[in-house]
């Protein structure tokens, strides 16, 4: 009873930080690690300015509301 718990929670854990993007910078950090070695990982605060003026720069994602 109680692995299934804690399995259905890691479930409701997993599904909520995809559904925010949560998990991004983790994604990053893996693709960095396995397909560029040598090349710096940029902590999580530089991670998100660059995403954030990724996003601004392209012109496909609108107006920024706030």
């Amino acid at each position: 009873m109680r692995s299934a718990l804690l399995r259905a929670l890691r479930g409701v854990r997993w599904y909520v930080r995809e559904l925010t993007d949560e998990s991004a910078y983790d994604r990053y950090v893996a693709h960095v690690r396995k397909e560029h070695p040598q090349a710096p990982v940029p902590s999580r605060r530089d991670f998100e300015r660059m995403r954030t003026e990724r996003q601004e720069a392209d012109p496909r994602q609108g107006f920024r509301c706030c």
